[in-house]
């Protein structure tokens, strides 16, 4: 029996978004399945860090937003225990070479966001719905965020190990140009991340603040001025003064997987992606890169499928899901171990802290191999 859709995604975020975009410019019938936009219109502070194969990715689908709302790390100061004194240890990383690569691109959600939904309304195959019910495709594929509800409707069971952090995040404007540096504290188990926003010479970064839920709602409570002043003080002035742009949020921090990423249906596949299927510390940046990649992976074993094999054959999603789980497993276990070396103030790990950081700085050879591997330059495959 002919279906209407061979594939529902239900999620309205960039990696369901992705992920229709791609599916459909291989000419699959997709539904995307996505919440109305919000009747207010919301702040959203979140900023991305992206790295080389994400971008690529979201080059080629014609969605990378313009150059003011993507702004290129050229470098990364990693500053370890400084509070109000100055920095015990200090490491920087440098783009890997002269041809105009970066560490990374700083993404406003925003913008991209909206780049994803204008390229939906055109893409043809592509129907926007505002609910599954009736639906039967031979894939259904949840992207909804680690709070998925379809995630628990199907069945999957998720673990989730909840972090003592709570992340503060806002947009701040400094009197000094950011100059495309992105800063990185680790403050007596904070984490205090600045990522520069506006282009390479912007006065605007974006704060992200991991700290203990206590000191997060009393951050969270301050008046504007007074919590720019804490940022900068933590910072120790590196852009001058600083103002808040807008209003402050929090959210909490968890560790958490799916324990299967794929089941069956009757006869219909169904499969997890994005934070539906795993969340992380975002110290290290990689939480939507490694979205993408699921998307990526899915899109590219979907396109190299046999003639006669439908897009929610087990089988096809059994490789899916070794593939990612493989990869995330990995990309977990680098961001718990940074977790457990920085975000504790005890003080042997401090020293050893200082120690390591010291080490590491002095050595050219290992930092560009860091570099690359952070920057992601194998492209995500995606099949065409």
């Amino acid at each position: 029996m002919s279906r209407k859709f061979d594939v529902c995604v239900r999620g309205g975020g960039v990696v369901g978004h992705a992920l229709a975009l791609l599916l459909a410019r291989d000419r699959l019938r997709v539904a995307l399945v996505r919440p109305p936009a919000p009747a207010g219109a919301l702040t959203d502070v979140r900023a991305y860090a992206l790295n080389a194969a994400s971008r690529a990715l979201l080059q080629d689908l014609r969605v990378w937003p313009d150059p003011a709302s993507a702004t290129p790390v050229a470098a990364m100061q990693i500053c370890e225990d400084g509070g109000n004194a100055p920095p015990h240890a200090a490491v920087r990383f440098d783009s890997p070479g002269a041809d105009g690569d970066a560490l990374a691109w700083i993404v406003d959600v925003p913008a991209l966001e909206q780049r994803l939904r204008e390229a939906v309304g055109f893409q043809s195959g592509i129907e926007v719905l505002d609910s599954a019910e009736g639906l039967t495709p031979s894939l259904t594929v949840i992207c909804e965020g680690k709070r998925s509800s379809s995630r628990a409707q199907f069945g999957f069971e998720f673990d989730t190990r909840p972090y003592p952090h709570t992340a503060v995040a806002a947009r701040l404007r400094c009197a000094l140009p950011h100059g495309g540096v992105a800063r990185q504290w680790f403050v007596q188990g904070d984490i205090m991340a600045w990522l520069p926003l506006d282009g390479p010479q912007g006065h605007r970064v974006a704060l992200v603040w991991s700290v203990a839920h206590e000191r997060a709602a009393q951050l969270l409570s301050l008046a504007p001025d007074a919590l720019a002043a804490e940022v900068q003080a933590n910072g120790h002035a590196a852009l001058g003064a600083m103002a808040l742009d807008g209003a402050a949020a929090g959210w909490p921090l968890e560790l958490s997987r799916a324990r299967r990423w794929v089941a069956c249906h009757g006869d219909m596949g169904v499969a997890l992606a994005g934070d539906a299927a795993h969340a992380m510390h975002p110290l290290a940046g990689q939480g939507l890169n490694v979205g993408l990649g699921d998307v990526a992976e899915l899109a590219h074993l979907l396109h190299q499928r046999e003639s006669w094999r439908e897009p929610g054959d087990m089988r096809l999603l059994r490789r899916y899901e070794r593939a990612r789980q493989a990869d995330v497993r990995a990309m977990g276990a680098v961001t718990e171990g940074l977790y457990s070396l920085f975000a504790h103030s005890d003080s042997r790990l401090q020293a050893l802290r200082r120690w390591g950081l010291q080490r590491f700085d002095s050595s050219s050879t290992l930092k560009q191999w860091v570099v690359r591997q952070a920057a992601g330059h194998t492209p995500l495959r995606a099949g065409h």
